[in-house]
């Protein structure tokens, strides 16, 4: 294992990692950029070789997508046939779109990415640093489960033509210039497609390994900044030991030093809300592709998964685990979302929780304030979809059902034929 880290940590030696703010920012997204350096779409690393890399990754994934869509337009037939060409294209399509959308947005990702840096982010106390472990763990877990999920169903899926009754069948449906029915040839274009499916299939998991790492990024201020407030006065205290709380609120320093301390607080409370507000601008066009992405799949995978179980498990078992793929980064997405939606609410109620009512409110401006914080936490930050869904675990259970009903009356019809 040791000797496999080592090979992974040299052939992902990414730039970003030298280029980061701080700790915090590569235990969230060492991964991520280390993903995205292998498959060539790391922002970070300009220098000539690498380039010429992502430009050739790029070229290729391309040439593949090319073939894949002069296959459907020339030679799908049944709808067997366009279901299992729906299956493949549509999250391909879906990640290049939520790709260029990240890279006109590049600065805004930046700045998101290095937010935890912002002097006003205190994790001085070991609670507030448990809370930061706890969402890089969350974060990590993740990824994990999205990289092993997603390299299960490439197996898989690179399996099963090998054990189908087809001669010189492939795991894609694509169209290529050249003819290649023969052993030599066969298992030439068989490996070149390996490869590149490889790739395509590793930018669409980095682009949602991005997307989920920036939400936790987030959720985690947010848990941070809800500490922060419900200890405001005890953190306060720490350099007046051994007075009362009562002779406390009476001491002009000790009122000064809640001033600025909750002054502070205010200023970091904005800027995460103005972060937040940027992220749900750069989701928004994107997130509504890939709820309409994630319901036509779901519905097309579950369709795939029913009717290949009778003739090929290797393929039945690629369609599950490419169906639970899917299911988990709609739901992470999903969960996520809401996730900053509760976060930012329960900033109020940390506000409430301060021990205000102790003689706090009675320091001139405090009180003004905290009705200030509360106000505006009172309506909760909702990251939508084109602004037309919000993301919620409600949004994800309402798409199942959707799927599930337009699953039905696909496999109805194909029992009538």
């Amino acid at each position: 294992m040791t000797i496999l880290n080592s090979i992974w940590r040299k052939l992902t030696n990414t730039k970003a990692l030298e280029k980061s703010s701080g700790c915090l920012e590569t235990q969230f997204f060492e991964t991520v950029y280390r993903v995205s350096y292998l498959t060539g779409i790391s922002m970070a690393d300009e220098d000539i070789p690498y380039l010429i890399y992502s430009s050739v990754v790029k070229l290729l994934i391309f040439l593949l997508i090319v073939g894949e869509f002069w296959h459907l337009a020339t030679e799908v037939t049944s709808f067997d046939e366009m279901a299992d060409m729906v299956n493949i294209t549509v999250i391909q399509y879906i990640a290049i779109f939520r790709y260029r959308s990240m890279l006109y947005h590049k600065d805004v990702y930046k700045k998101l990415a290095i937010s935890m840096e912002s002097q006003y982010f205190d994790i001085s106390t070991k609670e507030r640093r448990d809370v930061v472990d706890y969402w890089v763990k969350r974060n990590a877990n993740n990824v994990k489960l999205l990289l092993v999920l997603g390299n299960c169903t490439l197996i898989a899926w690179f399996l099963y033509p090998l054990v189908d009754d087809l001669e010189y069948n492939v795991f894609i449906g694509i169209r290529l210039p050249f003819p290649y029915y023969s052993p030599v040839c066969y298992a030439f274009v068989y490996l070149l497609l390996l490869i590149v499916f490889s790739y395509i299939s590793h930018f669409v998991m980095a682009n949602d390994l991005i997307m989920q790492a920036h939400l936790l990024h987030m959720v985690c201020q947010f848990d941070v900044l809800c500490n922060c407030f419900e200890n405001l006065m005890e953190d306060c205290a720490k350099g007046f030991k051994g007075i009362d709380r009562e002779s406390l609120l009476a001491n002009a320093n000790y009122r000064e030093v809640f001033k600025a301390r909750l002054g502070d607080m205010i200023t970091q409370h904005r800027y995460i809300l103005d972060h937040a507000m940027e992220l749900r601008h750069t989701l928004s066009g994107p997130m509504l592709g890939q709820l309409a992405a994630s319901g036509t799949l779901i519905c097309f995978i579950g369709y795939q998964a029913t009717t290949s179980g009778a003739y090929n498990i290797t393929k039945c078992l690629m369609s599950l685990f490419y169906l639970c793929y899917n299911l988990l980064v709609f739901y992470i997405i999903c969960r996520w979302c809401e996730e900053i939606s509760v976060q930012s609410q329960r900033v109020g109620e940390a506000v409430y929780c301060s021990n205000w009512e102790c003689g706090a409110s009675n320091i001139p401006g405090v009180k003004v304030s905290l009705l200030m914080v509360i106000t505006r936490a009172n309506k909760p930050l909702t990251l939508t979809a084109g602004g037309v869904y919000d993301l919620s675990l409600m949004t994800f259970s309402s798409i199942l059902k959707t799927s599930y009903s337009a699953l039905t009356l696909l496999l109805r019809l194909k029992s009538t034929e």
